[in-house]
This record gives C-alpha cells, structure tokens and sequence, in this order.
C-alpha cells in the first residue's frame, strides 16, 4: 500500500496565517472575496499533496458507512453520456480505463483526522456555516461536468494538476434527463490550471467545471446553505414539540345551514383565532439554529469507547492531556447558551468561558484548571463518544 501523505498540522495552521489567502487577512478575505467573486491563490498550502493516500481513498469509497458517488462521462454513448453510482464502491469499478472517471468521497473529515484538521483551518468562515470537506480522485479527463453550487467552496488541488473553467453566467438551465445538474449551455470566462497547493475559490452560483489532467485529487471545502422552504419546514417540526394551545371548537350558537358542504365563514373565523395564538420569540429561534445547525446528519454515528477509563483517571489524563471533541461533533453557542449536537448544554456560569473555548478551539489545553461540574459534564460526553482526552487541534 501507498504510504499516506499527511501534512503535518502546523504546516497547514501556518498556512492558513500566511499563505491560504494569498496574503490576505481573513478579514480582508471577507469584505473583498466572501460571496462576491473568485480568488485564485498560487500555493495557497505550499507542498500539499493531499491528507489521505489512493488507496486510503478507494478504501474508504469502498466502505458502505462512508458516503460515495462515482461519476463516469460516456462522450460516445447516445443518451447515456454521464452515468452516477452511488456507493459503496467496488474495487473493479474503481479500476476502469475505457472512459474518464471520477469517484467523490464526502466527510472526510469524519474519517481523517488530518482531514478534520484541514477542515479547521478554514474556521475563519464560523463553524456554524461548515459542512465537510469532500475529496475527488480522477482519472485524466475525469470530471462532474459543468455546473453552479449554491454554496460557497475552495477547491485545494492534492495531487496532479485540474484544469478549472469558470463563469459568471445567468444562464443556469440544465441537461434534461441528466443524472446530474449539468449547465446546457456554459461558457467559460477564466480558464487556469491548478497544481498540488493551489486553491481556487468560488461563490455561490459560479458556474464551473473541472477537469483532470491526468491522476489527481482535489479537496473541496463546502460550505452550509439551507432553504428558507427548509428552514420554515424545520423550525414548525420543532416548534410542534413545544405548542401547548389550550380550547376546543366549539360552536353553541350553531345556525341551519341550506348547504351542509359548505365550510362556513364563522367556523374559519373561530379556527383562524385559534391559530393566531401561535407566537414565537427571537428566544425560540435561537434555540431552535443551535438545535438544528448542531443536529449530526443521519448517517452519523457515535461510537463509545470500547472500554472507557474511570472517572479519575479521566480527571488526571485531561488536567495532564487536555480534552478535545471527537470529529463528528459540533459544539456551538449563542444567546441561547451551549449546544452540543443537537441537544442543549447544561452548564454552571462559572464554566462558560472555558466551554467557549472548547467551542472554539475544539479542544482544551492540558493543564488548565477545570471545575468539578465541567470534568462531570466531559466525562459523560467521552462515555458517548463525543469526544476524548488529548489536544488533537493544535
């Protein structure tokens, strides 16, 4: 097997300060670039090749737990020019020649600890707005065609080189019948090709489309944009846990009507100010987002340590180790308080500034001081496998 090649972690922490934006500022980065135009950075992670090898890779688009698409572009096949199977993978299907290919491997970061770390280097955007990171291998010429996203992405380029050809286009209509949203009609306006630690990003509603030149990896960091539909949706399940509307219908001056079919206006009426007594505060909304933005997608499970330590021995690892929380799990905060995968934080006042920090960073300092209640609270999360002694984001 391939040896991995996984960047050392301040490498990329040191890039993320120097060299990711090409010389700007985070902030500079926001008020310039963010959801406004594209930047291009020549060696945005100088020497990257990528966080996990080929094999590593076809292994994990092989693993049924791991999401996975494979896409293959058939220009002589009538109809049937690009085809999608979702995974797991098959080591056959990952073998082919006759066409260009490419297989898509999402949450790497899930899976990868330096892919988790990768992820992070991009926390200057709020965690809250993180998705994953998503890697792609392809074979030369391989691709997912052209298309726009509407989310924001950074395209780091791993191994080999992709050619990128992008516009800022209105026309968006795409290939009937396609098994994916591919652009009718694009055309191009920048044309680059990206070698191993260029970065290339774009904004939502970029047309764009990559190619391979030959093998190569590139890593997408993408970014949450949910629907006001999917927000509305969402936030109205969340609040039905939580009406408590008191009345019955009724109707005791009820008069004859000539139609019995017909729905009356005083029955509406009646109904319509029951409904009204529906009301939500900005408090509900905000503990509905740190519900709903922590919530782990379905397919994200938690595993508890096989055999868990003790308490004390807890206690004495992350007063020495420090604590950090495990890949798959999002801790955020606001005027709501704390939220920790969905669920809400319980928490002494005294701990808040420390549990920010956690927040945060995603891991704690060995070494610091930390109340009982906090190492209570750390403890029963490492038992659900939240997270786990050690400083894993330094």
């Amino acid at each position: 097997m391939q040896a991995e090649r996984r960047p050392a972690v301040p490498t990329i922490m040191r890039a993320m300060m120097t060299t990711l934006l090409g010389g700007l500022s985070p902030r500079q980065f926001l008020e310039e670039y963010w959801q406004k135009k594209p930047l291009l950075v020549r060696q945005a992670v100088p020497g990257f090749t990528g966080v996990v090898s080929r094999d590593t890779l076809f292994d994990l688009a092989c693993d049924p737990d791991v999401e996975s698409r494979y896409v293959r572009y058939q220009p002589d096949t009538p109809g049937s020019t690009w085809s999608v199977e979702h995974g797991p993978q098959t080591r056959g299907r990952l073998r082919g020649k006759k066409h260009p290919w490419t297989v898509l491997v999402q949450g790497l970061n899930l899976w990868v600890p330096a892919g988790d770390k990768l992820l992070h280097s991009f926390d200057f955007i709020p965690q809250a707005r993180l998705d994953d990171l998503m890697v792609s291998y392809a074979v030369d010429g391989g691709g997912v065609g052209p298309h726009f996203d509407n989310y924001d992405v950074f395209l780091l380029q791993g191994i080999g080189q992709r050619r990128w050809q992008i516009a800022d286009q209105d026309d968006r209509s795409l290939v009937e019948d396609a098994p994916l949203r591919i652009l009718k009609n694009f055309k191009p306006a920048h044309d680059w090709v990206l070698e191993p630690g260029d970065m290339l990003y774009l904004p939502p509603h970029w047309a764009h489309n990559g190619i391979a030149i030959g093998e190569c990896t590139t890593y997408s960091i993408g970014f949450r944009t949910p629907t006001a539909q999917e927000l509305g949706s969402e936030f109205l399940a969340w609040m039905q846990e939580r009406l408590c509307l008191d009345g019955v219908y009724s109707d005791p001056e009820l008069e004859l009507q000539a139609d019995s079919a017909m729905i009356g206006p005083k029955m509406i009426d009646q109904i319509e100010q029951m409904l009204n007594r529906i009301r939500w505060t900005r408090k509900d909304v905000a503990e509905f987002v740190g519900e709903y933005l922590t919530e782990p997608k379905s397919h994200i499970f938690f595993e508890p340590p096989e055999k868990a330590i003790s308490r004390k021995a807890f206690e004495r690892t992350v007063k020495q180790q420090g604590f950090a929380l495990d890949a798959r799990s999002l801790l955020l905060w606001s005027e709501a308080g704390f939220h920790l995968n969905g669920e809400p934080v319980e928490f002494d006042a005294a701990d808040r500034d420390m549990l920010a920090e956690l927040a945060h960073r995603r891991s704690l300092k060995g070494g610091q001081a930390m109340s009982a209640g906090l190492l209570d609270m750390l403890y029963i999360w490492y038992e659900d496998g939240f997270g786990h002694p050690g400083e894993d984001h330094e």
